[in-house]
Order: C-alpha cells, then structure tokens, then sequence
C-alpha cells in the first residue's frame, strides 16, 4: 500500500495510475531526491547524507512527491529554533531539545510540474503535524521565492539571539529567513 498524505491508502499499482500525490519519504527515494535537488538548486549543492540526516531526525516531516512512481517533488522539515536556520548542506547531529518552530529545510516540485498547486498538500501536511508541537514555521526563500511564501502566509524575519548571519549567507546573497506564526 503506499501512504498518501492528505488522502486515503491506495493499492500501489493504482497510485502509479493516478495523479501525482505527496507520501512519505523512505530509504529508498533519496538518490532521486539528491538527484532533484541538484537538477533544481544547482548553485545550492547538498550532500546526499543532509537530506538523509533530515529524513532520519523526522521522518514525518519529509515527504515526496510521487508521480507514477517517479519522485518529482519532494519537502524535508524538522523541528529546530525560529531564531535562524541551520547552515547549508551542514548536518545538524540532532534535534534542538526545546524547538519553537519547524523548519521547512526545502520544497522543490519538479519544473515540468509546477504552477498546479501540488506543494499545497505537503505544506499543509507540515502545519497539521507541526500545530500543537510548536507556534512557528520557519524557512529561507532562495532564487526569488519569498513572494511564494508570502503568498502562504510568511513573512520576513530578522536572525535573533543564538542565530547565526553566517548561516543565512551560506543560501546566498539573496536568501531570505521567512516565518509564520500558526494560530491556536
């Protein structure tokens, strides 16, 4: 069976027949996942354990998007502190003990697939899991994405205390630390 997120169990023959649908990452997606990342981001080179390390840290918060079997999306998030982002392609050891956000590391959909509204669900799916856990999700906007992500509710945000500027810079000269606070 394979686990669609925000949607019932489907036989996986009559997923790979469908629409494309976000489920959980495994093991097994993130060679096409690296291979994604580095087709999208390349002047934003990761290591393949990065999205390996974000995977192991929270499983429930790293998703792909599969598309008749191929991984054409994919989000990695985990719990971490609203005051800035980890370093790029930097393993992070382990969780904070206290978060007060998760951080959406990143979302790609594949190019020939965008403007369908299909990263909905996976950030969808992030708040529900992060709601109740924690008040904020954090992210950096890269390659002019910030009105995107304003569009969904975040705005920008200054590094606070325990933050690191050298952090922020390490996504380039344009990167953007964006926030938003979730209700209730």
């Amino acid at each position: 069976m394979a686990e669609r997120i925000g949607g019932a169990e489907v036989p996986e023959e009559a997923a790979r027949e469908e629409a494309a649908f976000w489920r959980p990452m495994r093991d097994a997606d993130l060679p096409a996942v690296t291979a994604l990342a580095a087709r999208v981001h390349p002047t934003f080179p990761e290591r393949p354990e990065v999205f390996a390390e974000r995977r192991a840290l929270a499983p429930d918060l790293c998703l792909v998007l599969d598309d008749a079997g191929r991984v054409a999306g994919y989000l990695v998030a985990h719990p971490w502190r609203s005051s800035g982002p980890p370093a790029l392609d930097t393993l992070i050891g382990r969780l904070p003990e206290a978060p007060d956000a998760v951080q959406i590391h990143d979302l790609v959909i594949a190019p020939e697939l965008r403007g369908r509204g299909l990263a909905e669900p996976a950030i969808a799916h992030v708040e529900r899991t992060a709601r109740g856990c924690v008040a904020r999700l954090c992210l950096v906007a890269v390659s002019g994405k910030e009105r995107f992500w304003s569009r969904r509710g975040f705005r920008p945000q200054p590094i606070g205390p325990g933050g690191s500027a050298g952090a922020l810079a390490s996504y380039g000269p344009d990167a953007v630390a964006m926030v938003k606070t979730m209700a209730g």
